[in-house]
């Protein structure tokens, strides 16, 4: 360990009974999503040299950002033949858990699926929705600190449930080194084209099309500060899913887990990056001491120890609270994007818990088997956004049309209210328009 890490707590410790608490808190949980102003004139400049440049800028940012040497988009597209060679070539092993956790994913998502609907009313006029899936999907998969063929599953996967009819993956290939489980995923979730792209240049590829890479219609996956500043960016060009911020894990126990199986809970989620957060509350101060040890002892054993030490240094946290109550009033103020219920009873918390990305229930239920092959989407809200955002779904794949099918009386009835609306906005061609509907 450094002994910059020694002089820091390897994890903050706090109480909701300290005076201070509040602001602790505040200040562990604040994350500034949004980036400077010179990532944001260097994101800026590298879009447009993408629309105007076409294929030339992919070709000459990749070379300099990944320290490549490729002279033309040939050199960073992958076809099918060559993933389904990374997939053939993997050992059985991992061969059959791609295919098993790509079937539960699958399973899960044809739940999600949202079916058009009509109604008639009495007059004839007929209501309705219709769901359509979008025409091409973009898929941003990371390839820097890890690579993430679970991540390939989890937004390809529901893509093609909702119906999409084209996948577009890139994925950044740093030192031109391939990842074939990544690769080998590709094949498996049926995506449709593979570019070697990252960054925000990938982002723009995406958005706005170039002689090779396809326009998309929506932007779906994590990346980073590059990635989620071109993401905002494009918004409104394209859909995208969300702006992703650090990944996150809130373990609520009542004292009577492992310490260890929770350590190592809090190490799956703080090992991402050094930015990533984990926390454990709990009413139990000896389990919370418990724990603590648990951290100390097993810290040492990990391949990442450093980043997870730095994780759990800066943005980590035990917190002791009175009581069961202060422990659902946290959830929902931390709104995580994982929120492991390490409990004898987590059902009776569903009723309390407004905001959270996934819940996973019971002292079994790890939150890394979500991150591969539980089923359900491990693509979440995080930075608090659980507030108001959901995990990303078929729903995120598709889109919705009112169907309005009026009836000769049905409108009849129908333009004299909105002829009265109309007029009462100044909108005369409208109200116009809507009487010559009405029945003498």
């Amino acid at each position: 360990m450094t002994d910059n890490a020694r002089v820091r707590p390897v994890i903050n410790r706090l109480s909701t009974a300290d005076a201070d608490f509040d602001a602790r808190l505040d200040t562990l949980l604040a994350w500034e999503g949004v980036s400077s102003t010179e990532v944001q004139q260097r994101v800026d400049e590298i879009i447009a040299a993408v629309r105007h440049r076409g294929d030339a800028a992919l070709v000459e940012l990749s070379n300099r950002f990944d320290r490549l040497a490729v002279g033309s988009m040939a050199e960073l597209t992958l076809g099918p033949a060559r993933l389904r060679q990374a997939y053939d070539g993997l050992p059985a092993e991992q061969r059959e858990a791609l295919a098993a956790a790509a079937e539960r994913i699958r399973v899960y998502h044809e739940h999600q699926k949202p079916g058009s609907w009509q109604y008639t009313e009495a007059d004839g006029t007929v209501l309705g929705q219709q769901v359509t899936a979008l025409d091409r999907a973009g898929i941003y998969v990371p390839g820097g600190k890890a690579a993430y063929p679970s991540s390939v599953l989890m937004n390809a996967i529901p893509a093609h449930v909702a119906g999409v009819r084209e996948i577009v993956m890139v994925v950044p290939t740093p030192d031109g080194v391939l990842n074939e489980l990544v690769l080998a995923a590709a094949h498996l979730a049926g995506v449709d084209h593979v570019f070697t792209l990252g960054g925000a240049q990938a982002v723009a590829a995406l958005a706005y099309g170039t002689e090779t890479v396809p326009r998309v219609d929506k932007i779906v996956g994590p990346g980073n500060i590059y990635v989620a500043t071109a993401k905002r960016a494009v918004f409104g060009q394209v859909g995208i899913d969300m702006i992703a911020g650090p990944s996150e894990i809130l373990v609520v126990s009542d004292g009577g887990t492992d310490p260890d199986w929770l350590a190592m809970d809090l190490f799956s989620q703080a090992e991402h990056d050094e930015d990533a957060q984990a926390i454990l509350v709990t009413w139990d101060g000896a389990h919370a001491d418990a724990v603590a040890a648990s951290i100390e002892s097993l810290l040492p054993t990990m391949e990442r120890q450093a980043i997870i030490a730095e994780s759990l240094a800066a943005r980590g946290a035990l917190i002791v609270c009175r009581d069961r109550g202060e422990a659902a009033a946290l959830i929902n103020r931390i709104a995580p994007e994982h929120l492991e219920l390490s409990l004898a009873d987590p059902g009776s918390w569903l009723g309390e818990i407004r905001h959270a990305g996934a819940i996973f229930m019971g002292r079994y239920t790890a939150e890394a088997l979500g991150d591969y092959c539980a089923g359900p989407n491990h693509v979440l809200p995080t930075s608090g956004t659980a507030r108001f955002s959901s995990p990303l779904g078929v729903y995120d794949f598709q889109k919705r049309s009112s169907i309005i099918n009026c009836s000769a009386d049905g409108a009849s009835t129908l333009g004299r209210t909105a002829s009265v609306l109309a007029r009462g906005e100044s909108l005369t061609a409208h109200a116009r328009s809507a009487e010559y509907r009405i029945k003498p």
